[in-house]
């Protein structure tokens, strides 16, 4: 990521801050307005405070009593705040992000929302996100399967619902198999989407972009030049990789596929994989070597039925 890059997605925690300021301004003139006594008051405690300040620093035993005042009306104000209609916390609007306080940074570590804006960033996840309102666990239907493909689809989703549950204690892989629009692509999101609300960097890939894009790293004549972006896949917390299968498969994307797999292993990160192939297919289109570990290290959920995104539009027209 380069500087301007880099510029840019802070600039957007400043225009944050700047909103909730300018919010808190706007607030507190609403106040003053319909309860005058509460501008005399902050009045009060602005003055208490600096005479509290200065006596500290000359050892004034009485700045202690000024502390107690203060506080007494600090309760005052909140007592008034409530009665004439107000939250107590009309002047403390929430954050976009709580733990850094729409700074971007947790003490002098980059929070994880800025650990995630830029890899949105870098990798051009932002059309994701908007997926991602619509196909989340809140979304999740179980009215486009029934009988044996109903069962499959459950016990996809509580194997989706376990890896987000156990997230912070240990890492999980989940492979999810099946035909075109079984269900698959929809649960990776669900999980792409709660783990990122947990506060935790995700990167999602379909396939054919995901060996593009390192192809097209390690083959620049300028690779030395740029940031490596198997940094970003080898560490995010998750990685999803959306239809496994539906890219040109040769050595390269076996050998990367392998390092992918293995390296997130020993790091201790999860994946998501997804793919219209089946257990022998994949064996005989990555080698024995990968499948062994997708088996090893992956839970896999087969998913059946027809189409849902066919059968939708059969629904729609008969309305």
């Amino acid at each position: 990521m380069n500087n301007t890059q880099y510029e840019k997605i802070m600039r957007r925690y400043d225009e944050r801050q700047i909103r909730r300021n300018r919010l808190i301004e706007e607030r507190k003139k609403e106040i003053y307005e319909k309860v005058p006594e509460y501008r005399e008051i902050d009045n009060q405690i602005a003055s208490m405070s600096i005479k509290a300040g200065l006596e500290s620093l000359s050892s004034n035993s009485s700045s202690s009593n000024l502390s107690e005042e203060i506080e007494n009306l600090r309760v005052k104000k909140g007592l008034l705040l409530t009665q004439a209609g107000f939250s107590i916390n009309y002047l403390d609007p929430p954050y976009v992000c709580d733990m850094c306080k729409d700074t971007g940074f947790v003490g002098t570590n980059k929070c994880s929302c800025l650990k995630q804006a830029i890899l949105d960033l870098s990798y051009e996840q932002s059309n994701i996100k908007n997926m991602l309102l619509e196909e989340n666990f809140d979304t999740l239907s179980h009215d486009y399967h029934t009988g044996e493909d109903l069962e499959r689809f459950k016990q996809a989703e509580l194997a989706a619902r376990n890896l987000c549950e156990n997230f912070e204690k240990e890492h999980g892989n989940l492979l999810l198999l099946g035909s075109v629009g079984t269900g698959k692509s929809f649960l990776s999101n669900c999980i792409a989407n709660e783990i990122i609300k947990r506060g935790h960097s995700v990167i999602y890939f379909s396939a054919i972009s995901l060996f593009e894009h390192i192809s097209s790293y390690k083959f620049s004549k300028d690779k030395y030049s740029m940031d490596n972006p198997l940094n970003d896949i080898y560490s995010c917390d998750l990685l999803v990789i959306d239809d496994l299968g539906t890219e040109i498969t040769n050595g390269f994307v076996c050998s990367e596929l392998f390092n992918i797999i293995n390296e997130r292993h020993l790091r201790n990160k999860s994946t998501v994989i997804s793919t219209n192939l089946l257990p022998k297919e994949i064996d005989e289109r990555y080698s024995s070597r990968i499948f062994s570990r997708i088996h090893q290290y992956y839970e896999m959920k087969s998913l059946s039925g027809e189409d849902i995104r066919k059968y939708i539009k059969r629904i729609e027209r008969r309305k």
